[in-house]
Parts: C-alpha cells; structure tokens; sequence
C-alpha cells in the first residue's frame, strides 16, 4: 500500500503546479534584453475591463498606439527602450489619471499597474548592464506615441491610452 502513495504524490503535485500563476508566464525578448511576465495574467485583467473603458473612447478617429507606425517593425535592439518608455508613460500618466467610481475597474488597473511596475524594473536591471541601449528608432517611434498622446485633452488621452492597451499587450506577446 506504500507505493500507491506516491503515485498520488506526483499527481497531486503536477495538478498544483499547472495551476499556478507560473503557467502564463512568457518570455519577451526584447533585443539582448529577456525578461518573464505573465502576459496571460495581463490580458485577463485588460479583457475585465475593456468593454466598460473603450465605451469611454469617443474619439475614434485618432489611436495613439498605432500598430503600423509605433509599435509593429521595431528593430530588436530597440524594442526594449521603447517599452521602457512605454510602460513609464502608462505608469506616470494612465493609470494614476484615469477616472471611474467603478471599484472593480480601479482594482484591476491597480493590478496592471503592479505588473508594468515589475517589467519595468526588469528593464531597468536591463538598462543598467547595458542591454538595453535607446536608439534613435525607439525616440521616434515614442516621439510618435507622445505626440498622438498630446494631441487630446488629458482626460480623453488617458481614456484612449487605457483603451489601447490590448494593442500593447498584443505587441509584447508578438516578442514572446
């Protein structure tokens, strides 16, 4: 009866470990940058919330991440400088001006917050051992987001940024 324990063991233990946070996890290969997030923890929090913030958007003419320009055909060795810039826009002025009385909108922004906030230090380990240099692609191409940004009032800039955050998501797991 002593083996029929252990059988149960692995099962057991394989069951708990396909079940934990660490099964979404991606690797972005960001140039000679490489990092690990849990883009699928991401997605999941952005597709809560998505419906309710892009109801906000009433300015359809304009996308501030445009896949074309900004973010799709960006060389490896600046992809990482570009997110760096990216994800300190988000951090500096999405998600701490958006507006809702909506709790549950508020806590899974916090919650994508916390999770920009720890690829960010990647990066940031990734800029300190110089592997993630910001070439001159990567400044224009966040010039473009920037400029796309400033051309709305705050509020609706921060409402459409919000909104196009799939379009990131997208794009990072495109360097997965």
């Amino acid at each position: 009866m002593k083996c029929s324990g252990l059988p149960l063991c692995l099962f057991s233990a394989i069951f708990y470990l396909s079940g934990t946070p660490s099964a979404g996890l991606k690797t972005l290969h960001l140039g000679s940058c490489v990092i690990t997030t849990n883009l699928q923890e991401m997605q999941n929090g952005f597709s809560e919330i998505r419906d309710r913030v892009q109801a906000e958007d009433e300015i359809l003419d304009l996308r501030i991440l445009r896949k074309t320009e900004s973010l799709q055909n960006t060389k490896p060795a600046d992809q990482c400088c570009l997110l760096r810039r990216i994800l300190r826009l988000y951090l500096d002025t999405v998600f701490k001006n958006y507006q809702t009385s909506d709790h549950h909108t508020l806590r899974k922004i916090s919650s994508l917050a916390n999770s920009f906030l720890t690829i960010k230090k990647d990066l940031r380990l990734c800029h300190a051992h110089i592997t993630c240099l910001c070439g001159e692609e990567a400044a224009e191409k966040y010039s473009q987001i920037l400029s796309h940004f400033k051309e709305l009032k705050p509020q609706e800039a921060v409402v459409k940024a919000l909104g196009e955050l799939d379009i990131l998501l997208q794009w990072m797991e495109s360097v997965s």
